[in-house]
């Protein structure tokens, strides 16, 4: 990644095509402890290898990186 590029933890969650943007693996996982009540085992599954499913989770959940280049500056 370099300078001019933002990236970007696209969550997806089975049943719902409107993905949840996260700046951080930390913020994923405060997400699915909280909101999605993941246990512990599900979560790391899912940060580890990109991708979790029952019997582990009650839904898929998968994650996909995103990349985006950062605006120019603006100059006055």
């Amino acid at each position: 990644m370099s300078e001019s590029e933002l990236q970007w933890l696209d969550l997806y969650v089975e049943g719902d095509t409107h993905p949840r943007r996260f700046d951080k693996p930390e913020s994923v996982r405060a997400y699915l402890t909280k909101v999605e009540r993941l246990g512990e085992e599900g979560i790391s599954t899912l940060l580890g290898a990109g991708e979790v499913s029952p019997p582990l989770t009650r839904r898929r959940y998968w994650l996909e990186l995103l990349t985006v280049p950062t605006p120019p500056e603006r100059t006055a």
